[in-house]
């Protein structure tokens, strides 16, 4: 009787299949990136904070202050472990973008929906108060800043750009702050300021999901690497976010910490006309949207380039398209100026379906780990929330839409006002 070598055991067996596809999630990218790390977390963290921030005090009046931070960090470990799992994904199935992931693991159907998702969301990241309320303004900027930048063919270059985005956010953040010792004593506090929770926590994390979402440029950005390995994406990414939730924690406690229950979906909206070093802090909040704008125009090109040319665009082709992606973009946002159900509707039907939904779906029908796999359990946590998130936060936006308070000079700013008679102005 022949006897062939010893059956291996299911262990081992299992454990080698493992590694197999560990090494295959592992494997670099082909290479072709110019960017460093520093480069990449730059971009992250620009993406992240470089204009989403301005609503997630906002946000705090939503959720209610305890449970908003808590979710808060909630939202920024489900975009640290999504966008790695796109990578993971895009390893198992050879895929370069956002698009093809999608494509290859859902079909057409799938992918036409993504690219409708990326192609929409970056419209709502150039809101109406670049610099001041004149539409000249917003014209002149979009035309001499936001434009020149867009057009960039590598995002590595945007490197820098988005340093200075950085620095110009902690220059904000740092305004907050001071305005929060100075200005808070003259807003009186509304009711129920510091309940645990409220209502409206499920659209509250659509506003914080809109603010965190860096998944739809992850693969361009990851794509810049000099060395794109998962090890070093993950390095720059947990990096990136830790540092992005730590100043969007302190801006969200801040800015609702001065005006509690009168937080506007546009914090600085929130500050007096007459006030020197909020109308600064504006300044510098348009500065970080020219400088952010490019990392999502990059997107759209993208999704328009990959639908309709197949992937590749000529230099006039490329020209012509940022132009009328920015045109677009800043049309829509001189038209409408209330922020507030914007980023819930935004973040309920765009970002949460990229941050929650898709990565999470993509990768559990790509791996082949067993259910009790740590991956596969939290990524079926996170898609289950997504879905309620999106549902449910979609259904109670429409039946409740917040009011807006945009362009009027709010109530504690006039000393005169009988609400909060000693008002003075802050120095």
């Amino acid at each position: 009787m022949e006897h062939g070598g010893p059956e291996p055991l299911p262990a081992a067996a299992h454990q080698a299949e493992t590694d197999d596809r560990t090494a295959l999630v592992d494997k670099p990218k082909n290479k072709g990136g110019n960017g460093d790390l520093a480069s990449a977390g730059f971009n992250i963290i620009n993406s992240i904070i470089g204009s989403g921030i301005i609503g997630l005090p906002y946000s705090m009046k939503e959720a209610g202050f305890p449970l908003g931070v808590l979710l808060l960090f909630v939202v920024a470990y489900i975009t640290d472990y999504s966008i790695i799992l796109l990578i993971k994904g895009g390893n198992l199935s050879s895929t370069n973008t956002y698009q093809e992931l999608v494509r290859k693991t859902y079909g057409l159907v799938g992918y036409l929906i993504l690219s409708t998702l990326q192609f929409l969301y970056p419209f709502i990241v150039e809101p109406d108060n670049v610099l001041t309320d004149r539409h000249f303004v917003i014209l002149l900027t979009t035309i001499v800043f936001t434009l020149p930048l867009s057009l960039y063919r590598d995002i590595a270059k945007l490197g820098k750009v988005s340093l200075i985005s950085l620095i110009l956010t902690i220059v904000i953040l740092i305004i907050v702050m001071v305005r929060t010792v100075t200005l808070s004593p003259q807003v009186p506090k509304s009711e129920n300021a510091w309940a645990f929770a409220k209502p409206n926590a499920v659209q509250a994390i659509g506003v914080m999901s809109f603010a965190f979402i860096c998944n739809h440029n992850s693969f361009l950005i990851y794509g810049s690497l000099q060395e794109p390995t998962l090890k070093n994406w993950s390095r720059v990414t947990h990096v990136s976010v830790t540092l992005a939730v730590v100043i969007s924690v302190m801006f969200a406690a801040c800015g609702y910490m001065t005006f509690t229950g009168y937080t506007e979906g546009d914090i600085f909206e929130n500050y007096c006309r007459g006030d020197n070093l909020a109308t600064f802090g504006r300044f510098c909040y348009g500065v970080t949207v020219i400088l952010t704008f490019p990392l999502e125009c990059f997107v759209t090109r993208e999704v328009i380039a990959n639908v309709f040319f197949h992937g590749n665009l000529s230099t006039v082709f490329h020209i012509v398209l940022t132009v009328v992606i920015i045109a677009v973009a800043t049309g829509v946002s001189l038209v409408y100026d209330c922020l507030g159900i914007v980023l819930e509707l935004n973040g309920v039907l765009s970002a949460t379906p990229l941050v929650f939904i898709i990565p999470t779906a993509c990768y559990l029908r790509l791996s082949k780990e067993r259910w009790t796999h740590s991956d596969s359990l939290i990524s079926c946590l996170i898609l289950a929330v997504g879905v309620l998130v999106m549902t449910v936060g979609f259904v109670l936006t429409v039946l409740h839409p917040q009011e807006c308070s945009h362009g009027k000079e709010m109530f504690y700013c006039f000393p005169s006002n009988d609400s909060f008679p000693n008002s003075t102005f802050p120095p």
